[in-house]
């Protein structure tokens, strides 16, 4: 291992390049298009929001995905979960997994008219920008839901020694995803936009019950990107046995959004890939 890098840096990527290797001397690389994420529990497949996503994805197009289920991003090419690979190439974050899959001819959004595709970027736009900072808040910021659903949870399944470290360094990283995208004046730090964060998932919640209203999915009959996004942000936050429910609980009156999880759940996923 190179010397000249810091020693914990320098730990983690031998520790990805020897699992690298190990996965793929296996065999279980064979598969051309291979999916990293983290694992289940509460009845998803995942319990991870980006990981969700692209299951859910790859359900509704039909991707044909080897998927690893890991508990250490060290354990990846890239340090990232979920992380896409094919072909020597690593692709993480939803959209440019969705992305790759769609070049592939795996597309989820081919019966959209060119308005329906507008409105599914603005619903993604929208949910990122009011629903990703309050799940952020909800799992990794929340004291009482940190310390006793979401920390606890990690660290049992993140490996030792690295159990002791990683879930802190998450809960970091939440933290100032949230104070990157809303700590503007005149709301400067996390208590002052607390707040607002909880007022803006809750509006955003009542306007997906709105435009979903009693369809099976967002835009027609089958699913699209967009409802692959929708459940990925909104399972979680559904089924996660979380001891401060504020949010939860608003989302449990939106009947219809708990059915969309329950429809997608029982359609796409069996009781054997949604057990952690």
């Amino acid at each position: 291992c190179n010397a000249g890098l810091p020693a914990l840096a320098e730990l983690q990527r031998c520790i990805r390049l020897s699992d690298w290797f190990r996965l793929r001397d296996s065999g279980d690389m064979a598969s051309p298009i291979q999916l990293m994420c983290w694992p289940g529990d509460w009845g998803l497949p995942s319990v991870h929001t980006d990981s969700l996503i692209i299951l859910a994805y790859a359900k509704f197009s039909r991707a044909p995905l080897k998927v690893h289920f890991i508990n250490n991003p060290w354990k990846t090419p890239t340090g990232d979960i979920p992380v896409l690979i094919s072909d020597n190439m690593n692709v993480v974050q939803p959209e440019n997994i969705l992305n790759f899959l769609r070049k592939q001819k795996y597309n989820a959004d081919y019966e959209l008219t060119a308005k329906e595709g507008a409105d599914t970027l603005a619903f993604i736009a929208l949910i990122e920008e009011k629903l990703r900072p309050a799940l952020l808040h909800t799992f990794w910021v929340d004291i009482e839901n940190y310390c006793n659903l979401t920390r606890p949870w990690f660290a049992s399944r993140i490996p030792f020694p690295l159990n002791f470290y990683l879930p802190g360094q998450m809960a970091r990283s939440a933290t100032n995803q949230i104070v990157l995208t809303k700590g503007e004046p005149p709301l400067y730090n996390l208590k002052e936009v607390e707040g607002q964060i909880y007022r803006d998932a809750k509006e955003c919640l009542n306007l997906l019950s709105y435009r979903l209203g009693t369809s099976n999915f967002f835009f027609g009959k089958i699913p699209t990107s967009f409802d692959a996004f929708a459940f990925g942000f909104l399972a979680p936050l559904y089924k996660a046995e979380l001891p401060n429910a504020h949010l939860q609980k608003h989302l449990h009156q939106l009947h219809n959004l708990c059915q969309f999880c329950d429809n997608i759940l029982s359609q796409y996923f069996t009781q054997s890939s949604t057990d952690g």
